[in-house]
């Protein structure tokens, strides 16, 4: 059935005083012969919804950032594991750091271990400075980027918001995460590790119990954006963080 209304300002489905030109207070219900289990209402250019999966995987011949597959989650194609590169776009090396002096006294990009075991480097990525993050070189690989403060915003909105999307982020069970891990689903499979972090000052700390991740976005002259997920809660956390600390990174493609 349709109809026309001409005259109304404002529309309300479930409210007297309509705030918008439709204005729905209750369930909504699309049923248009897309929707399903676990999908999101997108918009095309023209502005047609329909339901869409909230995660494809797809293998990514090139390598992308880790050798293995891409996810989409709402609209954005996110790498599935972190970065555990040693060299820049270009071919030139990323300076490993192992000494603590060194390592907070850094001006320029460089990367380590956690703990400087090169065991940990295949299964959390490495841990880089947000030098390396920005070095024009290209810490990404060939058709990948670094994901901005933006593209991590939209990430957490699309998965609930930031109280709760750490549960479907998070890679289940406790063989990295430190128990409870609690709320972990990975319903996204974006299987996120708590690889911990490294200080400034060039201490290690955190594994097994948080994952840090750089944004290429800076706060000011000192700190960049980052995000945050721990072992005992669904919440996902921003914070400005120095540009000497060391943390993990995932990419985006182009």
């Amino acid at each position: 059935m349709a109809f026309n209304i001409t005259f109304a300002q404002n529309v309300g489905v479930g409210t007297t005083t309509p705030q918008a030109k439709l204005d729905v207070s209750g369930t909504l219900r699309v049923n248009d012969g897309t929707q399903g289990l676990n999908k999101i209402l997108v918009s095309d250019a023209t502005g047609i919804a329909s339901w869409q999966s909230i995660v494809t995987v797809e293998t990514n011949s090139s390598g992308g950032s880790s050798g293995g597959s891409s996810i989409w989650i709402g609209c954005t194609p996110w790498s599935t594991e972190n970065l555990d590169v040693t060299t820049y776009q270009n071919g030139d090396p990323i300076p490993l750091v192992t000494d603590n002096t060194a390592w907070a006294a850094l001006t320029t990009g460089a990367y380590c271990n956690y703990f400087n075991n090169t065991a940990n480097g295949p299964i959390y990525g490495k841990l880089y400075n947000w030098y390396a993050v920005i070095d024009p070189r290209g810490l990404a690989p060939v058709g990948w980027h670094i994901p901005s403060d933006f593209e991590w915003t939209t990430l957490v909105n699309t998965l609930g918001g930031s109280t709760t999307a750490g549960g479907p982020m998070k890679e289940m069970d406790i063989t990295h995460w430190s128990a409870p891990n609690l709320g972990a689903t990975n319903l996204c499979n974006f299987s996120a590790l708590p690889g911990g972090y490294r200080a400034a000052a060039g201490g290690f700390h955190d594994k097994g119990d948080y994952g840090y991740w750089w944004t290429s976005t800076s706060g000011d002259s000192t700190i960049a954006w980052s995000r945050k997920l721990n072992y005992n809660d669904t919440e996902i956390v921003g914070a400005g963080t120095d540009y000497n600390v060391g943390y993990s990174v995932r990419c985006v493609k182009d």
